[in-house]
């Protein structure tokens, strides 16, 4: 009895989360699409504007459950700028967190409505998000032959035509790394060799296609290009092996004590434009980055592991940054379930809304 309360208490960690940050999704879809019904004679920068607005209160939300929440300390390194900028952001991949650290990183610069993802492709199914995700600028990408480079660049010039301000995340290595599909590991590190490309322990053999459409595209737009390492305090196990990276359920349910974030601001200017040199680039940039986490996982040193070298801050976000958000949706949707059309209205949402969202993403890339 005891043991399945404890167990009980422990799922309602993650529960309450997920049903908060799932639950209000047909609110803010509402408001958003009565916003783009409203503007739709509007100028396009003019909806841009109110949209990022919109974009920032739902992922302060989010943000509220994944920081002030779990508690989780997050341990900033390098460069972050106070000011918002256009950027790429060029991050190491290794679970479903990975989308929120550019969050954590994109609100501490007050530019997180600004926030616009280079998704695989199979994402834009995803119910209601899939849709929403590319109308506020994500783009969806096929891997290896199946990739089209002209639609991602209509795509990013179409941003830059409303002068969509940009804070675009890229993973370059198409894929999780994953210790327990020593597979994908082993592929990676095989066609680096075959490549006489240096072999990596702790990241993927990046990828060059869509950070050199996304920097050719513009890099007459950009400020800057953010190289950002990740990695997350607990993933070692006794024998010192890398586990797996938290799930955003465990992250939500307080497993991870502390996330190391290291930022390398990087100039256009130091970044060749030719896809083979940038390949070359992006690989000792890569590189970079597994040096970083093999000092952070396996220095000999003990008092060297579970941090990255040099000055670090231990960034705390503050509850004006996110309870609001919280509140101002949450109180919104209790409201409209709180009589019988406004649950009607709620569940058509969920239903029309993913059947219309399928349907447009698969007709408009």
């Amino acid at each position: 009895m005891l043991l399945s309360l404890v167990l009980h208490t422990y799922s309602m960690r993650y529960v309450l989360p997920a049903a908060v940050m799932m639950g209000t999704a047909p609110t803010y879809v509402l408001a958003w699409g009565a916003w783009r019904l409203l503007s739709a004679v509007l100028p396009t920068r003019f909806y841009r504007e109110v949209d990022d607005r919109l974009y920032t209160i739902y992922q302060s939300m989010v943000l509220f459950f994944f920081e002030n929440y779990t508690g989780v300390q997050v341990i900033i390194y390098g460069d972050l700028p106070k000011n918002k900028e256009n950027v790429i952001y060029l991050a190491n991949h290794q679970c479903t967190v990975d989308w929120i650290i550019a969050d954590m990183l994109a609100i501490r610069q007050n530019a997180l409505g600004h926030v616009r993802y280079v998704l695989k492709d199979g994402l834009k199914w995803l119910p209601l998000y899939g849709w929403y995700f590319s109308q506020h600028g994500g783009v969806y990408v096929k891997r290896s032959a199946k990739f089209n480079e002209k639609e991602m660049r209509e795509k990013l010039r179409a941003q830059m035509k409303a002068e969509t301000p940009m804070y675009l995340v890229i993973f370059p290595e198409g894929t999780r790394y994953n210790p327990e599909i020593p597979k994908v590991i082993a592929d990676s590190q095989s066609f680096a060799e075959k490549e006489g490309l240096a072999i990596l322990k702790h990241v993927l053999t990046p990828r060059v296609k869509a950070t050199h459409v996304a920097i050719d595209t513009m890099k007459d737009y950009l400020d800057a290009v953010y190289d950002v390492t990740v990695a997350y305090e607990g993933t070692v196990d006794h024998k010192g092996q890398r586990k797996l990276a938290p799930s955003m359920t465990e992250f939500l349910c307080k497993e991870c004590p502390r996330v190391h974030i290291f930022i390398d601001r990087i100039e256009l200017k130091d970044i060749p434009e030719e896809q083979i040199y940038m390949r070359r680039w992006l690989h000792e940039r890569f590189e970079i980055k597994d040096k970083l986490l093999i000092e952070f996982y396996d220095a000999k040193d003990s008092k060297r592991r579970n941090k990255f070298p040099g000055k670090s801050i231990h960034s705390r976000l503050s509850l004006k940054k996110t309870l609001p958000s919280l509140l101002f949706l949450g109180g919104l949707t209790a409201s409209m379930l709180l009589t019988e059309s406004g649950r009607k209205l709620y569940v058509k949402t969920w239903i029309y809304g993913t059947l219309i969202g399928c349907l447009w993403v698969s007709i408009k890339p």
